[in-house]
Protein backbone atom coordinates (compact mmCIF):
# COMPACT_ATOMS: atom_id res chain seq x y z
CA UNK A 1 0.00 0.00 0.00
CA UNK A 2 1.20 3.37 -0.44
CA UNK A 3 0.89 6.64 1.52
CA UNK A 4 1.14 9.75 -0.35
CA UNK A 5 2.47 12.47 2.35
CA UNK A 6 2.15 15.99 1.76
CA UNK A 7 4.86 18.22 3.83
CA UNK A 8 6.72 21.47 3.29
CA UNK A 9 9.48 21.97 5.59
CA UNK A 10 10.92 18.68 7.89
CA UNK A 11 9.65 17.93 11.61
CA UNK A 12 10.16 15.48 14.27
CA UNK A 13 6.65 14.62 13.85
CA UNK A 14 7.32 13.54 9.96
CA UNK A 15 10.56 12.02 10.64
CA UNK A 16 10.59 10.16 13.97
CA UNK A 17 6.55 9.45 13.65
CA UNK A 18 4.82 9.49 10.95
CA UNK A 19 7.55 8.03 8.51
CA UNK A 20 8.73 5.28 11.18
CA UNK A 21 5.08 4.07 11.39
CA UNK A 22 4.73 3.80 7.66
CA UNK A 23 7.48 0.98 7.81
CA UNK A 24 5.77 -0.80 11.04
CA UNK A 25 2.57 -0.62 8.70
CA UNK A 26 4.50 -2.12 5.59
CA UNK A 27 3.64 1.23 3.25
CA UNK A 28 5.60 2.54 0.92
CA UNK A 29 5.38 5.99 1.22
CA UNK A 30 5.66 8.91 -1.81
CA UNK A 31 6.38 12.55 0.33
CA UNK A 32 5.50 15.04 -1.59
CA UNK A 33 7.25 18.55 -0.67
CA UNK A 34 8.39 21.82 -1.69
CA UNK A 35 11.87 21.19 0.08
CA UNK A 36 12.90 17.64 -1.40
CA UNK A 37 16.17 18.43 -0.38
CA UNK A 38 16.28 19.44 3.11
CA UNK A 39 13.66 16.05 3.56
CA UNK A 40 16.16 14.02 1.88
CA UNK A 41 19.21 15.40 4.53
CA UNK A 42 16.55 14.68 7.51
CA UNK A 43 15.73 11.23 6.18
CA UNK A 44 19.68 9.91 5.52
CA UNK A 45 20.78 11.66 9.37
CA UNK A 46 17.60 9.65 10.75
CA UNK A 47 18.82 6.33 9.06
CA UNK A 48 22.37 6.59 9.40
CA UNK A 49 21.44 7.47 13.62
CA UNK A 50 19.55 3.85 13.45
CA UNK A 51 16.19 4.77 12.58
CA UNK A 52 13.98 1.91 10.82
CA UNK A 53 12.26 4.00 7.91
CA UNK A 54 10.29 3.08 4.75
CA UNK A 55 10.87 3.35 1.43
CA UNK A 56 10.64 6.86 0.49
CA UNK A 57 10.04 8.66 -3.29
CA UNK A 58 10.46 12.26 -2.67
CA UNK A 59 8.39 14.12 -5.34
CA UNK A 60 9.20 18.20 -5.42
CA UNK A 61 5.93 20.09 -5.30
CA UNK A 62 3.55 23.11 -5.02
CA UNK A 63 2.23 21.30 -1.72
CA UNK A 64 0.26 24.53 -0.90
CA UNK A 65 -2.01 24.58 -4.72
CA UNK A 66 -4.63 21.56 -4.04
CA UNK A 67 -4.47 21.68 -7.91
CA UNK A 68 -0.80 20.87 -8.02
CA UNK A 69 -1.15 18.33 -5.47
CA UNK A 70 -3.84 16.66 -7.35
CA UNK A 71 -2.16 16.75 -10.54
CA UNK A 72 1.40 15.06 -9.30
CA UNK A 73 -0.80 12.18 -7.26
CA UNK A 74 -2.90 12.08 -10.19
CA UNK A 75 0.52 11.71 -12.54
CA UNK A 76 1.51 9.38 -9.90
CA UNK A 77 -1.02 7.06 -10.47
CA UNK A 78 0.13 5.63 -13.24
CA UNK A 79 2.75 3.48 -11.44
CA UNK A 80 2.02 4.29 -7.69
CA UNK A 81 -1.66 5.06 -7.12
CA UNK A 82 -2.63 6.55 -3.62
CA UNK A 83 -4.04 4.32 -0.90
CA UNK A 84 -3.94 7.12 1.17
CA UNK A 85 -3.10 10.99 0.93
CA UNK A 86 -1.94 12.68 4.79
CA UNK A 87 0.13 15.34 5.72
CA UNK A 88 0.51 16.68 9.65
CA UNK A 89 1.31 20.48 8.25
CA UNK A 90 -1.15 22.79 9.68
CA UNK A 91 -0.81 24.67 6.39
CA UNK A 92 -1.89 21.75 4.28
CA UNK A 93 -4.77 20.20 5.95
CA UNK A 94 -7.18 21.70 2.84
CA UNK A 95 -5.48 20.55 0.28
CA UNK A 96 -4.66 17.21 1.60
CA UNK A 97 -8.38 16.65 2.30
CA UNK A 98 -9.34 17.96 -0.91
CA UNK A 99 -6.64 15.49 -2.66
CA UNK A 100 -8.08 12.81 -0.93
CA UNK A 101 -11.47 13.47 -1.84
CA UNK A 102 -10.43 13.63 -5.30
CA UNK A 103 -9.16 9.96 -5.30
CA UNK A 104 -12.14 8.89 -3.59
CA UNK A 105 -9.73 8.03 -0.19
CA UNK A 106 -10.83 8.30 3.41
CA UNK A 107 -10.28 12.07 4.68
CA UNK A 108 -11.13 15.18 6.72
CA UNK A 109 -13.72 17.20 5.50
CA UNK A 110 -12.06 20.19 3.19
CA UNK A 111 -14.80 22.65 5.04
CA UNK A 112 -13.53 21.94 8.07
CA UNK A 113 -9.96 21.58 7.47
CA UNK A 114 -10.52 25.37 5.92
CA UNK A 115 -12.53 26.34 9.10
CA UNK A 116 -9.54 25.31 11.25
CA UNK A 117 -6.81 26.31 9.65
CA UNK A 118 -8.31 30.40 9.15
CA UNK A 119 -8.97 31.72 12.44
CA UNK A 120 -11.58 34.28 10.93
CA UNK A 121 -13.99 31.43 9.51
CA UNK A 122 -13.19 29.70 13.03
CA UNK A 123 -14.76 32.75 15.07
CA UNK A 124 -17.88 32.62 12.55
CA UNK A 125 -18.23 28.67 12.41
CA UNK A 126 -18.02 29.06 16.29
CA UNK A 127 -20.82 31.58 16.37
CA UNK A 128 -23.05 30.18 14.05
CA UNK A 129 -23.38 26.78 15.78
CA UNK A 130 -23.69 28.78 19.07
CA UNK A 131 -21.03 27.16 20.46
CA UNK A 132 -19.19 30.48 21.44
CA UNK A 133 -18.87 34.23 20.69
CA UNK A 134 -15.81 35.67 20.77
CA UNK A 135 -15.22 39.13 19.93
CA UNK A 136 -13.08 38.72 16.46
CA UNK A 137 -12.39 41.25 13.76
CA UNK A 138 -11.05 40.78 10.22
CA UNK A 139 -8.31 42.64 8.91
CA UNK A 140 -7.94 42.58 4.75
CA UNK A 141 -4.40 43.12 3.24
CA UNK A 142 -5.79 46.43 2.07
CA UNK A 143 -8.08 47.57 5.43
CA UNK A 144 -6.63 50.58 7.86
CA UNK A 145 -5.74 49.30 11.17
CA UNK A 146 -7.13 52.67 12.18
CA UNK A 147 -10.18 52.19 11.22
CA UNK A 148 -10.93 48.76 13.30
CA UNK A 149 -9.15 50.77 16.12
CA UNK A 150 -11.72 53.12 16.20
CA UNK A 151 -14.65 51.04 16.34
CA UNK A 152 -14.60 50.88 20.04
CA UNK A 153 -12.94 46.92 20.57
CA UNK A 154 -12.65 45.40 23.39
CA UNK A 155 -9.03 45.92 25.23
CA UNK A 156 -6.47 44.17 25.72
CA UNK A 157 -7.09 41.96 22.79
CA UNK A 158 -5.06 40.09 20.45
CA UNK A 159 -3.55 40.16 16.56
CA UNK A 160 -2.88 37.78 14.99
CA UNK A 161 -2.17 36.33 11.21
CA UNK A 162 -5.21 34.78 10.03
CA UNK A 163 -3.56 31.67 9.06
CA UNK A 164 -0.42 31.94 10.90
CA UNK A 165 0.89 28.90 13.12
CA UNK A 166 3.52 28.39 15.77
CA UNK A 167 2.52 31.54 17.64
CA UNK A 168 4.50 34.32 15.12
CA UNK A 169 3.03 37.52 15.23
CA UNK A 170 0.56 36.75 18.03
CA UNK A 171 0.53 39.45 20.14
CA UNK A 172 -1.34 41.53 22.88
CA UNK A 173 -2.57 44.89 22.21
CA UNK A 174 -3.01 47.08 25.38
CA UNK A 175 -4.80 49.93 23.75
CA UNK A 176 -6.10 51.20 20.09
CA UNK A 177 -2.50 52.67 19.46
CA UNK A 178 -0.97 49.56 20.47
CA UNK A 179 -3.07 47.99 18.16
CA UNK A 180 -2.39 50.19 15.09
CA UNK A 181 1.38 50.01 16.08
CA UNK A 182 1.26 46.22 16.45
CA UNK A 183 -0.63 45.90 12.97
CA UNK A 184 1.90 48.23 10.92
CA UNK A 185 4.61 45.86 12.26
CA UNK A 186 3.36 42.69 11.37
CA UNK A 187 2.33 43.34 8.07
CA UNK A 188 6.46 44.99 7.43
CA UNK A 189 6.60 41.17 7.93
CA UNK A 190 4.38 39.94 6.21
CA UNK A 191 2.93 41.97 3.10
CA UNK A 192 -0.44 40.86 1.88
CA UNK A 193 -1.49 39.01 4.58
CA UNK A 194 -5.33 39.12 6.33
CA UNK A 195 -4.87 39.64 10.33
CA UNK A 196 -7.19 38.80 13.21
CA UNK A 197 -8.39 40.69 16.18
CA UNK A 198 -10.09 38.96 18.76
CA UNK A 199 -10.91 39.50 22.39
CA UNK A 200 -8.57 38.57 24.90
CA UNK A 201 -9.35 35.15 26.22
CA UNK A 202 -6.90 35.27 29.62
CA UNK A 203 -6.69 31.87 31.80
CA UNK A 204 -4.75 28.72 31.99
CA UNK A 205 -3.89 27.40 28.79
CA UNK A 206 -4.90 23.49 28.12
CA UNK A 207 -4.92 21.38 25.35
CA UNK A 208 -7.53 18.87 24.51
CA UNK A 209 -5.34 15.81 21.78
CA UNK A 210 -7.97 13.96 20.28
CA UNK A 211 -7.92 10.78 17.82
CA UNK A 212 -11.28 10.06 15.58
CA UNK A 213 -12.24 7.49 12.73
CA UNK A 214 -15.10 9.26 11.50
CA UNK A 215 -17.40 7.49 14.37
CA UNK A 216 -15.67 7.02 16.84
CA UNK A 217 -13.60 9.89 18.65
CA UNK A 218 -11.17 9.47 21.68
CA UNK A 219 -9.49 11.54 23.47
CA UNK A 220 -5.99 10.94 24.12
CA UNK A 221 -4.74 13.37 26.64
CA UNK A 222 -4.73 17.09 27.65
CA UNK A 223 -1.56 19.44 28.79
CA UNK A 224 -1.24 22.82 30.57
CA UNK A 225 1.06 24.95 28.67
CA UNK A 226 3.33 27.89 29.88
CA UNK A 227 3.55 30.76 28.05
CA UNK A 228 5.86 33.58 28.28
CA UNK A 229 4.67 36.58 29.70
CA UNK A 230 2.99 39.34 27.13
CA UNK A 231 2.62 40.59 24.70
CA UNK A 232 4.14 37.50 23.20
CA UNK A 233 2.50 34.07 23.71
CA UNK A 234 5.82 31.51 23.01
CA UNK A 235 5.38 28.02 24.87
CA UNK A 236 7.63 27.34 27.15
CA UNK A 237 6.23 24.07 29.01
CA UNK A 238 3.76 21.52 28.61
CA UNK A 239 2.91 19.24 31.47
CA UNK A 240 0.91 16.43 30.60
CA UNK A 241 -2.76 16.45 33.07
CA UNK A 242 -4.20 12.63 34.76
CA UNK A 243 -5.78 10.96 33.06
CA UNK A 244 -8.92 12.19 30.91
CA UNK A 245 -11.89 13.26 31.40
CA UNK A 246 -10.72 16.82 32.50
CA UNK A 247 -13.53 18.72 33.99
CA UNK A 248 -13.98 20.94 30.20
CA UNK A 249 -13.38 17.82 27.80
CA UNK A 250 -16.98 17.40 26.60
CA UNK A 251 -17.40 21.12 26.05
CA UNK A 252 -14.55 21.39 23.92
CA UNK A 253 -15.12 17.97 22.36
CA UNK A 254 -19.23 19.50 21.46
CA UNK A 255 -16.95 22.54 20.02
CA UNK A 256 -15.31 20.58 17.81
CA UNK A 257 -18.17 18.14 16.58
CA UNK A 258 -20.30 22.00 15.78
CA UNK A 259 -16.75 22.36 13.56
CA UNK A 260 -16.91 19.06 11.93
CA UNK A 261 -13.83 18.10 13.41
CA UNK A 262 -13.78 14.28 13.67
CA UNK A 263 -11.48 12.72 11.56
CA UNK A 264 -7.62 11.92 12.66
CA UNK A 265 -5.43 13.86 15.20
CA UNK A 266 -6.61 17.27 16.31
CA UNK A 267 -4.56 19.44 18.98
CA UNK A 268 -7.41 22.01 20.61
CA UNK A 269 -5.75 24.86 22.95
CA UNK A 270 -8.28 26.13 25.40
CA UNK A 271 -8.81 28.38 28.42
CA UNK A 272 -11.59 28.12 30.62
CA UNK A 273 -13.71 31.34 31.82
CA UNK A 274 -16.69 31.82 33.88
CA UNK A 275 -17.30 27.50 33.95
CA UNK A 276 -17.09 27.79 30.09
CA UNK A 277 -14.28 25.82 27.52
CA UNK A 278 -13.22 28.64 25.03
CA UNK A 279 -11.42 27.71 22.53
CA UNK A 280 -8.20 29.65 21.37
CA UNK A 281 -7.24 27.78 18.36
CA UNK A 282 -7.58 24.05 16.59
CA UNK A 283 -4.80 22.77 15.52
CA UNK A 284 -6.48 19.43 13.15
CA UNK A 285 -3.47 17.45 13.39
CA UNK A 286 -1.20 15.98 15.91
CA UNK A 287 0.54 17.93 18.54
CA UNK A 288 4.03 18.82 17.48
CA UNK A 289 7.24 20.37 18.69
CA UNK A 290 7.63 16.77 20.50
CA UNK A 291 4.83 16.69 22.62
CA UNK A 292 3.21 13.58 19.78
CA UNK A 293 6.62 11.59 20.90
CA UNK A 294 5.80 11.81 24.61
CA UNK A 295 2.55 11.30 24.46
CA UNK A 296 2.92 7.99 22.33
CA UNK A 297 5.59 7.16 25.42
CA UNK A 298 3.27 8.31 27.98
CA UNK A 299 0.19 6.26 26.66
CA UNK A 300 1.84 2.89 25.37
CA UNK A 301 -0.31 3.04 22.32
CA UNK A 302 1.13 2.83 18.23
CA UNK A 303 -0.19 6.89 18.03
CA UNK A 304 1.41 6.96 14.88
CA UNK A 305 0.17 4.04 13.45
CA UNK A 306 -3.67 4.74 14.78
CA UNK A 307 -3.37 7.86 12.47
CA UNK A 308 -2.02 6.85 9.54
CA UNK A 309 -4.72 3.71 9.94
CA UNK A 310 -7.68 6.01 10.21
CA UNK A 311 -6.43 7.87 6.20
CA UNK A 312 -6.32 4.01 5.12
CA UNK A 313 -9.91 3.57 6.05
CA UNK A 314 -9.49 1.07 8.93
CA UNK A 315 -11.87 1.60 11.93
CA UNK A 316 -10.32 3.12 15.28
CA UNK A 317 -10.86 0.18 18.19
CA UNK A 318 -13.06 1.41 20.63
CA UNK A 319 -10.72 0.65 23.52
CA UNK A 320 -7.16 2.22 22.49
CA UNK A 321 -5.21 0.28 25.41
CA UNK A 322 -3.93 3.30 26.55
CA UNK A 323 -2.25 3.54 29.77
CA UNK A 324 -3.95 5.80 32.26
CA UNK A 325 -0.93 6.46 35.05
CA UNK A 326 1.32 8.26 32.63
CA UNK A 327 3.13 11.96 33.00
CA UNK A 328 5.04 13.78 30.89
CA UNK A 329 7.16 17.34 30.80
CA UNK A 330 8.19 18.86 27.61
CA UNK A 331 10.54 21.85 27.99
CA UNK A 332 11.81 23.67 25.90
CA UNK A 333 15.35 25.74 26.04
CA UNK A 334 14.27 29.52 24.55
CA UNK A 335 16.78 32.19 23.75
CA UNK A 336 16.02 35.70 24.83
CA UNK A 337 18.24 37.12 22.48
CA UNK A 338 19.54 36.86 18.68
CA UNK A 339 23.16 35.72 17.76
CA UNK A 340 25.12 32.77 17.75
CA UNK A 341 24.67 29.57 19.32
CA UNK A 342 28.34 28.88 20.76
CA UNK A 343 27.43 26.31 22.95
CA UNK A 344 24.66 23.74 23.77
CA UNK A 345 25.07 19.87 24.97
CA UNK A 346 24.41 17.67 21.93
CA UNK A 347 21.65 14.83 22.07
CA UNK A 348 21.11 12.41 24.97
CA UNK A 349 18.49 10.03 26.29
CA UNK A 350 18.97 8.37 29.64
CA UNK A 351 16.70 6.46 32.26
CA UNK A 352 16.74 6.89 35.79
CA UNK A 353 14.80 6.43 38.90
CA UNK A 354 11.42 5.57 36.68
CA UNK A 355 11.95 8.36 34.30
CA UNK A 356 13.24 8.36 30.57
CA UNK A 357 14.96 12.05 29.66
CA UNK A 358 15.28 12.77 26.12
CA UNK A 359 16.90 15.88 25.03
CA UNK A 360 16.71 17.32 21.06
CA UNK A 361 18.71 20.23 20.19
CA UNK A 362 16.89 21.87 17.38
CA UNK A 363 19.76 24.57 16.50
CA UNK A 364 23.24 23.76 15.79
CA UNK A 365 26.42 25.43 17.68
CA UNK A 366 27.52 27.72 14.94
CA UNK A 367 24.19 28.84 13.77
CA UNK A 368 22.91 32.74 13.85
CA UNK A 369 19.53 33.42 14.17
CA UNK A 370 17.72 36.75 15.22
CA UNK A 371 15.20 36.98 18.58
CA UNK A 372 11.53 35.80 16.76
CA UNK A 373 9.39 35.52 19.79
CA UNK A 374 8.32 32.33 18.52
CA UNK A 375 9.06 28.68 19.00
CA UNK A 376 11.91 29.35 16.55
CA UNK A 377 13.53 30.25 19.29
CA UNK A 378 13.68 27.25 20.47
CA UNK A 379 17.20 25.91 21.05
CA UNK A 380 16.27 22.60 22.38
CA UNK A 381 13.60 20.06 23.69
CA UNK A 382 13.83 18.36 26.61
CA UNK A 383 10.98 15.59 27.45
CA UNK A 384 10.65 13.48 30.13
CA UNK A 385 8.31 10.63 30.89
CA UNK A 386 7.53 8.29 33.69
CA UNK A 387 4.70 8.04 36.70
CA UNK A 388 5.55 10.41 39.27
CA UNK A 389 5.39 14.26 38.67
CA UNK A 390 7.80 14.71 41.30
CA UNK A 391 10.90 12.36 39.90
CA UNK A 392 10.20 14.00 36.21
CA UNK A 393 9.85 17.56 37.56
CA UNK A 394 13.60 16.81 39.44
CA UNK A 395 14.98 15.52 36.09
CA UNK A 396 14.05 18.18 34.07
CA UNK A 397 15.45 20.79 36.70
CA UNK A 398 18.72 18.74 37.64
CA UNK A 399 19.47 18.68 33.44
CA UNK A 400 18.76 22.14 33.03
CA UNK A 401 21.46 23.01 35.85
CA UNK A 402 23.57 20.67 34.44
CA UNK A 403 23.53 21.96 31.21
CA UNK A 404 24.83 25.73 29.48
CA UNK A 405 23.74 27.24 26.18
CA UNK A 406 25.63 29.88 25.56
CA UNK A 407 24.74 32.76 22.87
CA UNK A 408 27.01 35.05 21.40
CA UNK A 409 25.34 38.50 20.03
Amino acid sequence: MRLHLLALNPTDSVTHGFLPAAARLGLDVTLLTDQPAAHRRAYEQSVADGGKLPGLTLVGCDVKDFREVIGRISALGRTAPPDAVFTNSDHLQPQAALAAGYFGLPGKDWRAALDTKNKALLRRRLAAAGADAVYSAELGPDDEPEALAARGLPFPCVVKPREGVAGEDVVLAEDAADLVRRCHDIRRRRPGASLVVEEYLEGELHTLETLGDGRTLHTLGAFRTELSPPPHFVEERLTLLPALPQPHTRQVVTQLRALGVGFGACHTEYVVQGGRARLIEVNYRAIGDQCDLALADVLGIPLFEHILRTHLGEPLPADLGARTDGRARVEYVCTDRGGTLEKAPPASETERDGVRLVYRPLRGTGETHPLRRTNRDYLGVIRATGTDQGRIDQAVEAFLAAERWEILS
